[in-house]
């Protein structure tokens, strides 16, 4: 039998004698989308005393660029399987370079919300295609594996890597710099791409239907909307307007995907159980992660006084576990099982949160330092195997949809983590004691009481700071714990969802 197989596999690799090249090719563009969506958070207290915009300027040059993502990736996904995958990653990464230098060199509050949404556009066209490059790159199952390992430690590393990068530009250059990073990596992955990537699309995809492009992007963009601004404000005629919006237009979506010969998004691919298992997973753990990744950062940064840079070193850990386990994963699960390496690491995520309920404002660096490692570690089994379990439920021709899904629960798992979870830190720290004169703004965000301490005495500003940031961990803990729960129960969904599901072997 092997003999008989040998043949056909040797002329299949053979086609693709570059393809570990032109994986360098797509990791770039991972890594280009993973630091650009973490160094603005950095970036923001800078553009804020520069730019001058008001609150909900503000709000909507940090939620913008994940809005339009969310709302767009399935219809790129799909855009991809039509006009082809490598054609939609050339020109989305092109067009990411040149609105990266709009971003840096914006003028006003409104350029730089209209310069976010625009880079979200195309960072929407190139998660997806990667991945979906990915299936079609590597037939064997083992090499693709390894291949989706190495994407999704690329991914791990630079969400790590980006606060390090813009913590040091942050220090010595100005703002628009951590976008201007993004030019000579896009530079590289074009001329690059256009010699090593293949070209793939569905044989017979039918025509891009409008309307259900429409629906997905009214959906996803009302529904993220309201979640995180039920999380800012509270549930207010704002918030259940477009979640109404968006649950209706999402209906009417799945309905006409249902209906239509040629979907833009295939419903059938949720029948298989191993499939939307994987789904399901990817959306939970991200919602539990979420919360800490957000406000760990004000927390090295606010309470424990670190400096940018120092505060992205400390969160380096996670990356190193992710990159190790993710490309070991694919072997892993092939020598236990899928379900038990995706609920093991689940289930080790959890546990490390937990042990963050331990923390206070005087912790260590040992005890974050090590759950953050285990969160990477089981973060990069958990993740590698469920991408690959996504991309070998479906065939080949709909590879950039099923990513796009991938993608989609991601940013969807990030905007319920960060309302959810933001909303327990958030409604614990505005119940702190605050010396009295103390202005509202301390209220609202740990950076307002730090900026308003500023302008205090000393002895006010000591007692506001200390009761703040007691009031702030008391609420990250907490925030911990129910990520710790959802986790756990995650892995325990996980591990009946997945059962008997297998990875491909080679041959």
């Amino acid at each position: 039998m092997n003999s008989t197989l040998q043949p056909a596999r040797t002329a299949e690799t053979e086609k693709r004698p570059g393809r570990w090249l032109a994986l360098s090719v797509l990791v770039l563009a991972v890594l280009l989308v993973a630091v650009d969506a973490t160094v603005l958070g950095l970036a923001t207290p800078y553009i804020s005393e520069d730019l001058k915009p008001s609150g909900t300027q503000l709000l909507w040059i940090g939620d913008i660029y994940s809005f339009v993502i969310a709302g767009l990736l399935v219809s790129a996904g799909s855009l991809g399987d039509r006009v082809g995958r490598k054609k939609l990653l050339l020109l989305g990464a092109t067009a990411f370079g040149a609105i990266s230098v709009l971003n840096a060199y914006a003028t006003t509050p409104e350029l730089m919300i209209v310069a976010r949404a625009l880079l979200g556009v195309a960072g929407a066209t190139l998660m997806p295609a990667t991945l979906a490059l990915i299936r079609n790159l590597f037939h064997d199952p083992r090499e693709r594996s390894l291949a989706i390992g190495i994407w999704g430690a690329t991914a791990s590393a630079g969400t790590a890597v980006g606060p390090v990068v813009g913590g040091f530009l942050l220090e010595h250059f100005w703002w628009g710099s951590v976008f201007l990073i993004n030019l000579p990596v896009m530079v590289v992955l074009v001329l690059v791409g256009i010699k090593l990537l293949p070209e793939s699309r569905h044989p017979n995809p039918g025509p891009w239907d409008l309307l259900s492009v429409a629906l997905s992007l009214v959906g996803m963009i009302g529904v993220v909307y309201a979640v995180k601004e039920t999380a800012t404000h509270g549930l207010d005629g704002n918030a259940l307007a477009a979640g109404l919006l968006g649950i209706t237009a999402l209906v009417l979506f799945v309905r006409r995907q249902l209906a239509l010969p040629h979907p833009l998004l295939d419903m059938r691919l949720f029948r298989n159980r191993g499939f939307s298992g994987a789904v399901l997973a990817d959306l939970l753990t991200i919602l539990g992660l979420s919360g800490l990744v957000f406000f760990l950062s004000q927390f090295l940064q606010l309470v424990q006084d670190r400096r940018p840079l120092e505060a992205g070193l400390a969160e380096l850990p996670a990356a190193v576990g992710a990159v190790v386990a993710g490309l070991i994963a694919g072997a892993a699960a092939r020598r236990f099982s899928v379900r038990s390496v995706v609920a093991g690491g689940l289930a080790a995520i959890g546990m490390a949160l937990g042990l963050l309920t331990l923390v206070d404002q005087s912790t260590g660096y040992p005890l974050i330092g090590a759950a953050l490692l285990v969160v990477g570690i089981g973060a990069g089994f958990s993740f590698t195997v469920t991408a690959d379990v996504i991309l070998s439920s479906v065939p080949k021709e709909q590879a950039g949809a099923a990513s796009a899904v991938s993608e989609t629960a991601y940013e969807l798992g990030a905007a319920l983590g960060i309302a959810v979870l933001g909303s327990i830190v958030t409604g614990v720290y505005r119940d702190f004691v605050a010396p009295t004169g103390t202005p509202d703004g301390a209220h609202e965000s740990l950076g307002g009481a730090v900026e308003a301490a500023a302008g205090m005495p000393s002895d006010a500003a000591q007692a506001l700071l200390s009761s703040a940031r007691e009031s702030f961990v008391d609420g990250l803990t907490l925030a911990a714990g129910a990520g710790a729960l959802v986790l756990l129960a995650t892995a325990v969904a996980a591990w009946f969802m997945l059962e008997g599901q297998r990875l491909e072997h080679a041959g």
